[in-house]
Protein backbone atom coordinates (compact mmCIF):
# COMPACT_ATOMS: atom_id res chain seq x y z
CA UNK A 1 0.00 0.00 0.00
CA UNK A 2 1.56 3.43 -1.22
CA UNK A 3 1.77 5.59 2.38
CA UNK A 4 0.57 9.10 2.58
CA UNK A 5 3.06 12.02 2.55
CA UNK A 6 2.07 14.22 5.09
CA UNK A 7 0.17 14.43 8.24
CA UNK A 8 -1.77 17.09 9.68
CA UNK A 9 -3.44 17.70 13.18
CA UNK A 10 -5.07 21.08 12.68
CA UNK A 11 -6.81 22.59 16.09
CA UNK A 12 -9.79 24.41 14.54
CA UNK A 13 -11.98 23.33 11.51
CA UNK A 14 -10.54 27.01 9.49
CA UNK A 15 -7.19 25.74 9.71
CA UNK A 16 -8.05 21.73 8.38
CA UNK A 17 -10.33 23.72 5.33
CA UNK A 18 -7.41 25.73 4.64
CA UNK A 19 -5.15 22.69 4.35
CA UNK A 20 -7.66 20.83 2.71
CA UNK A 21 -7.58 24.17 0.13
CA UNK A 22 -3.93 24.38 0.22
CA UNK A 23 -3.60 20.69 -1.15
CA UNK A 24 -6.22 21.10 -3.71
CA UNK A 25 -8.10 18.01 -3.84
CA UNK A 26 -4.89 15.55 -3.10
CA UNK A 27 -6.00 15.69 1.13
CA UNK A 28 -8.26 13.65 2.57
CA UNK A 29 -9.92 13.63 6.17
CA UNK A 30 -9.06 11.32 8.60
CA UNK A 31 -10.86 10.71 11.95
CA UNK A 32 -10.97 6.93 13.80
CA UNK A 33 -9.61 5.95 9.73
CA UNK A 34 -12.10 2.53 10.21
CA UNK A 35 -12.97 3.01 6.56
CA UNK A 36 -10.49 4.91 4.96
CA UNK A 37 -7.12 3.14 5.61
CA UNK A 38 -8.94 -0.27 5.47
CA UNK A 39 -9.89 0.95 2.11
CA UNK A 40 -6.45 1.73 1.43
CA UNK A 41 -5.25 -1.37 2.42
CA UNK A 42 -6.86 -3.69 0.13
CA UNK A 43 -6.42 -1.20 -3.06
CA UNK A 44 -10.36 0.45 -3.13
CA UNK A 45 -9.02 3.86 -2.20
CA UNK A 46 -5.80 4.94 -4.04
CA UNK A 47 -3.66 6.79 -0.94
CA UNK A 48 -3.89 10.35 -1.25
CA UNK A 49 -1.18 13.08 -0.66
CA UNK A 50 -1.96 14.15 2.76
CA UNK A 51 -4.40 13.31 5.43
CA UNK A 52 -5.85 15.70 7.62
CA UNK A 53 -6.74 15.01 10.73
CA UNK A 54 -9.74 16.47 12.65
CA UNK A 55 -10.06 14.35 15.88
CA UNK A 56 -7.90 17.72 17.68
CA UNK A 57 -10.25 20.09 16.52
CA UNK A 58 -11.88 21.86 19.46
CA UNK A 59 -15.36 20.85 20.23
CA UNK A 60 -15.67 18.06 17.48
CA UNK A 61 -16.13 14.91 19.82
CA UNK A 62 -18.02 16.83 22.37
CA UNK A 63 -22.09 16.55 22.92
CA UNK A 64 -23.95 18.71 24.51
CA UNK A 65 -27.69 20.40 24.49
CA UNK A 66 -28.44 23.54 22.88
CA UNK A 67 -31.42 25.92 22.49
CA UNK A 68 -33.24 28.68 19.79
CA UNK A 69 -36.30 29.69 19.65
CA UNK A 70 -38.36 26.89 18.72
CA UNK A 71 -36.49 24.85 21.36
CA UNK A 72 -33.70 22.51 22.64
CA UNK A 73 -31.64 20.54 20.01
CA UNK A 74 -28.50 17.50 21.15
CA UNK A 75 -25.83 18.58 19.72
CA UNK A 76 -23.33 15.97 18.70
CA UNK A 77 -19.50 16.82 17.02
CA UNK A 78 -18.66 14.90 13.65
CA UNK A 79 -15.50 13.37 15.85
CA UNK A 80 -17.88 11.75 18.32
CA UNK A 81 -17.00 8.16 18.81
CA UNK A 82 -19.97 5.35 17.96
CA UNK A 83 -18.94 4.30 21.81
CA UNK A 84 -19.67 8.20 23.42
CA UNK A 85 -22.96 7.52 21.53
CA UNK A 86 -23.93 4.29 22.80
CA UNK A 87 -22.84 5.46 26.68
CA UNK A 88 -24.20 8.64 26.98
CA UNK A 89 -27.01 8.90 29.80
CA UNK A 90 -28.83 11.73 27.82
CA UNK A 91 -28.63 10.11 24.45
CA UNK A 92 -30.21 7.19 26.00
CA UNK A 93 -33.24 8.59 27.28
CA UNK A 94 -33.54 10.97 23.76
CA UNK A 95 -32.04 9.31 20.96
CA UNK A 96 -32.48 5.93 21.64
CA UNK A 97 -32.50 4.43 18.15
CA UNK A 98 -29.42 6.64 17.63
CA UNK A 99 -27.92 4.96 20.97
CA UNK A 100 -28.97 1.34 19.54
CA UNK A 101 -27.66 1.95 16.16
CA UNK A 102 -24.00 2.60 17.27
CA UNK A 103 -24.20 -0.05 19.88
CA UNK A 104 -24.36 -2.65 17.12
CA UNK A 105 -21.15 -1.10 14.86
CA UNK A 106 -18.26 -3.69 14.94
CA UNK A 107 -16.74 -4.88 17.93
CA UNK A 108 -15.74 -2.62 20.62
CA UNK A 109 -12.18 -1.65 19.31
CA UNK A 110 -13.90 -0.52 16.65
CA UNK A 111 -16.58 1.65 18.37
CA UNK A 112 -13.63 3.37 20.76
CA UNK A 113 -12.48 4.84 17.58
CA UNK A 114 -14.87 4.96 14.48
CA UNK A 115 -16.81 8.77 14.42
CA UNK A 116 -20.29 9.75 13.83
CA UNK A 117 -18.89 11.56 11.16
CA UNK A 118 -17.03 9.23 9.46
CA UNK A 119 -19.35 6.74 9.05
CA UNK A 120 -22.12 9.54 7.46
CA UNK A 121 -19.32 10.86 5.03
CA UNK A 122 -18.63 7.17 4.03
CA UNK A 123 -22.12 7.32 2.86
CA UNK A 124 -23.09 3.86 2.77
CA UNK A 125 -26.72 3.68 2.61
CA UNK A 126 -27.02 0.91 5.15
CA UNK A 127 -24.33 2.46 8.32
CA UNK A 128 -26.18 1.81 11.13
CA UNK A 129 -25.28 5.43 12.50
CA UNK A 130 -26.81 7.28 9.81
CA UNK A 131 -29.87 5.34 10.49
CA UNK A 132 -30.17 6.40 13.46
CA UNK A 133 -29.43 10.09 12.82
CA UNK A 134 -31.97 9.59 9.77
CA UNK A 135 -34.59 8.64 12.08
CA UNK A 136 -34.35 11.60 14.32
CA UNK A 137 -34.54 13.71 11.30
CA UNK A 138 -30.90 15.12 11.98
CA UNK A 139 -29.58 18.38 10.40
CA UNK A 140 -25.86 18.19 9.65
CA UNK A 141 -23.65 21.19 9.99
CA UNK A 142 -21.05 21.55 6.65
CA UNK A 143 -18.25 24.28 6.71
CA UNK A 144 -17.22 26.01 3.76
CA UNK A 145 -14.15 27.79 2.74
CA UNK A 146 -15.13 30.32 0.15
CA UNK A 147 -12.87 33.37 -0.32
CA UNK A 148 -10.58 32.79 2.33
CA UNK A 149 -13.68 33.18 4.97
CA UNK A 150 -15.70 29.63 6.29
CA UNK A 151 -19.25 29.70 6.83
CA UNK A 152 -21.24 27.20 8.83
CA UNK A 153 -24.84 26.11 7.43
CA UNK A 154 -27.39 22.94 9.13
CA UNK A 155 -28.84 21.18 5.92
CA UNK A 156 -30.80 18.12 5.95
CA UNK A 157 -29.04 15.05 6.74
CA UNK A 158 -29.66 13.05 3.10
CA UNK A 159 -28.76 16.20 1.52
CA UNK A 160 -24.99 15.37 1.77
CA UNK A 161 -25.72 11.75 -0.18
CA UNK A 162 -24.93 11.73 -3.72
CA UNK A 163 -24.86 7.31 -3.93
CA UNK A 164 -23.08 4.30 -1.98
CA UNK A 165 -19.92 5.42 -0.36
CA UNK A 166 -20.50 8.82 -2.46
CA UNK A 167 -21.19 11.97 -0.57
CA UNK A 168 -22.15 15.51 -1.86
CA UNK A 169 -18.95 17.16 -0.19
CA UNK A 170 -16.23 19.48 -2.35
CA UNK A 171 -12.51 19.74 -1.33
CA UNK A 172 -13.42 23.26 0.26
CA UNK A 173 -15.69 21.29 2.64
CA UNK A 174 -15.94 19.55 5.55
CA UNK A 175 -18.35 17.95 8.45
CA UNK A 176 -18.38 19.75 12.20
CA UNK A 177 -21.39 18.62 13.70
CA UNK A 178 -24.84 16.64 13.72
CA UNK A 179 -28.20 17.72 15.51
CA UNK A 180 -31.48 16.61 16.29
CA UNK A 181 -34.42 17.81 18.33
CA UNK A 182 -34.83 15.51 21.27
CA UNK A 183 -37.19 12.65 22.15
CA UNK A 184 -40.24 14.72 24.70
CA UNK A 185 -43.05 13.43 25.90
CA UNK A 186 -45.15 10.62 23.97
CA UNK A 187 -42.33 10.64 21.43
CA UNK A 188 -39.81 7.31 21.67
CA UNK A 189 -37.54 5.86 19.11
CA UNK A 190 -36.18 2.41 18.36
CA UNK A 191 -33.24 0.76 15.87
CA UNK A 192 -32.85 -2.70 15.17
CA UNK A 193 -31.20 -4.66 12.08
CA UNK A 194 -30.53 -7.63 10.63
CA UNK A 195 -26.71 -9.01 10.42
CA UNK A 196 -25.23 -12.23 9.64
CA UNK A 197 -23.63 -13.59 12.88
CA UNK A 198 -20.09 -13.00 12.84
CA UNK A 199 -20.88 -9.28 13.79
CA UNK A 200 -18.77 -6.94 11.80
CA UNK A 201 -19.78 -6.90 8.11
CA UNK A 202 -22.33 -4.81 7.28
CA UNK A 203 -25.83 -5.03 8.01
CA UNK A 204 -28.19 -7.06 5.59
CA UNK A 205 -31.25 -4.59 6.50
CA UNK A 206 -31.46 -1.47 9.37
CA UNK A 207 -34.66 0.13 10.68
CA UNK A 208 -35.23 2.66 13.17
CA UNK A 209 -38.28 4.71 13.63
CA UNK A 210 -39.43 7.48 15.74
CA UNK A 211 -43.23 8.28 16.64
CA UNK A 212 -44.62 10.98 19.06
CA UNK A 213 -48.10 10.01 19.91
CA UNK A 214 -51.26 12.57 20.53
CA UNK A 215 -52.38 13.03 23.78
CA UNK A 216 -54.65 9.94 24.17
CA UNK A 217 -51.33 8.03 23.82
CA UNK A 218 -53.63 5.66 21.66
CA UNK A 219 -52.77 7.44 18.03
CA UNK A 220 -49.66 8.45 16.36
CA UNK A 221 -49.29 12.20 15.12
CA UNK A 222 -45.90 12.30 13.76
CA UNK A 223 -43.57 9.36 12.42
CA UNK A 224 -40.38 9.05 10.76
CA UNK A 225 -38.98 5.40 9.42
CA UNK A 226 -35.49 4.90 8.10
CA UNK A 227 -34.30 2.18 6.21
CA UNK A 228 -30.86 0.80 5.32
CA UNK A 229 -30.19 -0.29 2.52
CA UNK A 230 -32.92 0.24 0.42
CA UNK A 231 -31.92 2.36 -2.28
CA UNK A 232 -28.25 4.70 -3.32
CA UNK A 233 -28.95 6.25 -0.09
CA UNK A 234 -29.84 5.88 3.34
CA UNK A 235 -34.17 5.93 2.79
CA UNK A 236 -37.48 7.32 4.31
CA UNK A 237 -40.10 5.18 4.30
CA UNK A 238 -42.32 8.18 3.76
CA UNK A 239 -45.50 6.35 2.32
CA UNK A 240 -45.18 4.16 5.60
CA UNK A 241 -44.96 7.33 7.67
CA UNK A 242 -48.35 8.69 5.69
CA UNK A 243 -49.89 5.89 6.81
CA UNK A 244 -49.07 5.84 10.11
CA UNK A 245 -49.94 9.18 11.12
CA UNK A 246 -53.38 8.89 9.06
CA UNK A 247 -54.02 5.84 11.29
CA UNK A 248 -57.18 6.42 13.90
CA UNK A 249 -55.07 4.05 16.35
CA UNK A 250 -51.85 1.75 16.72
CA UNK A 251 -52.63 -1.92 15.76
CA UNK A 252 -51.74 -4.62 13.75
CA UNK A 253 -53.83 -4.11 11.02
CA UNK A 254 -51.95 -0.44 10.66
CA UNK A 255 -48.31 -2.36 11.30
CA UNK A 256 -49.07 -4.93 8.37
CA UNK A 257 -50.36 -1.85 5.91
CA UNK A 258 -47.15 0.19 7.04
CA UNK A 259 -45.04 -3.26 5.70
CA UNK A 260 -46.56 -3.04 2.79
CA UNK A 261 -46.39 0.33 1.71
CA UNK A 262 -42.54 0.33 2.72
CA UNK A 263 -41.98 -2.82 0.87
CA UNK A 264 -43.81 -1.19 -2.00
CA UNK A 265 -41.60 2.09 -1.78
CA UNK A 266 -37.71 0.65 -0.73
CA UNK A 267 -35.70 -0.10 -3.59
CA UNK A 268 -34.10 -3.47 -2.66
CA UNK A 269 -31.40 -5.04 -4.30
CA UNK A 270 -29.57 -8.94 -4.39
CA UNK A 271 -26.15 -8.90 -2.56
CA UNK A 272 -23.77 -11.75 -3.47
CA UNK A 273 -22.05 -11.44 0.23
CA UNK A 274 -25.24 -10.60 2.17
CA UNK A 275 -28.80 -11.20 1.38
CA UNK A 276 -31.13 -11.31 -1.54
CA UNK A 277 -33.96 -8.84 -2.53
CA UNK A 278 -36.55 -11.36 -1.52
CA UNK A 279 -34.93 -11.63 1.73
CA UNK A 280 -34.69 -8.44 2.45
CA UNK A 281 -37.57 -7.46 1.46
CA UNK A 282 -39.04 -10.20 3.84
CA UNK A 283 -37.01 -8.31 6.87
CA UNK A 284 -38.23 -5.22 5.85
CA UNK A 285 -41.65 -7.06 7.69
CA UNK A 286 -39.42 -8.58 10.16
CA UNK A 287 -38.11 -5.67 11.31
CA UNK A 288 -40.96 -3.28 11.07
CA UNK A 289 -43.07 -5.39 14.15
CA UNK A 290 -39.84 -5.15 16.34
CA UNK A 291 -39.33 -1.72 16.11
CA UNK A 292 -42.61 0.20 15.40
CA UNK A 293 -44.11 -1.61 18.71
CA UNK A 294 -41.32 -0.82 20.76
CA UNK A 295 -40.94 2.88 20.01
CA UNK A 296 -44.74 3.51 20.22
CA UNK A 297 -44.85 1.53 23.55
CA UNK A 298 -41.28 4.18 24.76
CA UNK A 299 -43.07 7.21 23.37
CA UNK A 300 -46.21 5.67 26.05
CA UNK A 301 -43.89 5.50 28.64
Amino acid sequence: MRRWKEYYTPSTVDEALRLLGEYNGSARIIAGGTDLILEMEAGHTEAPDVLVDVTKIAGIEEIREEADGDGAWIVLGAGVTHYQVERHLLLQRVGTCLTESCRVVGGPQVRNVATLGGNVAHALPAADGTIGLLALDAQVEVCTLQGGEVTRVWQPLLSIFAGPGRNTLESNQMLSAFRFRPTADREGSAFDRIMRPQGVALPILGLAARVRLDESRQRIEDAIIAIGPAGPIPFRATEAEALLKAAITFNDAVVDAVIAAAQGQARLRTSKHRASQEYRHEMIAVLLRRVLPKAVERARN
